[in-house]
C-alpha cells in the first residue's frame, strides 16, 4: 500500500468517526411530546459547567460591562444610544447570569410558561 493510500484511508476513518456525534445526535427526539421539556430539565453536566464556568464568566462580563458603560457614557450621550449601550454591556449580561435558569439555553423565567401550557390539558 502506497502512502498516499494509507493517508486516504486513514482521512476518510478519522472523518467518518468525527461525523458519528453529530449523526447521533440528529437521531435523538425529544419522546415526552413536551416541547418544553429540555429547557426545564437541563442534564447534570449542563448545570455543572453552567455553575463553574459560565456564571463567574457572565457576573464577571456584567462588572466589566458597567465599567465600560460608565467609560462610555460620555460617547453614547452624544452619539443617542445610551439605552442600546447600557443594554449591550449591562442588561444582557446580567440576565444571562442572574435570570436564566442552571444549565439552560435559554434566558428568561420558563417554568411559569411550561406550566401554564402543559395545564391547559
Amino acid at each position: 500500500m502506497n502512502l498516499f493510500r494509507a493517508t486516504a484511508v486513514v482521512l476518510a476513518l478519522t472523518t467518518g468517526l468525527l461525523a458519528l456525534p453529530a449523526q447521533a445526535q440528529q437521531g435523538v427526539q425529544n419522546t415526552s411530546g413536551d416541547p418544553f421539556y429540555t429547557a426545564d430539565a437541563p442534564p447534570a453536566y449542563a448545570m455543572v459547567g453552567d455553575l463553574l464556568i459560565a456564571r463567574p464568566l457572565l457576573i464577571a462580563g456584567t462588572i466589566i460591562g458597567a465599567g465600560l458603560f460608565v467609560v462610555s457614557l460620555p460617547f453614547s450621550a452624544l452619539g443617542g444610544n445610551i439605552k442600546e449601550a447600557g443594554q449591550a454591556l449591562v442588561v444582557d449580561p446580567g440576565k444571562e447570569a442572574f435570570v436564566r435558569c442552571l444549565g439552560c439555553t435559554i434566558s428568561g423565567y420558563q417554568h411559569g410558561d411550561s406550566y401554564q401550557a402543559s395545564s391547559s390539558y
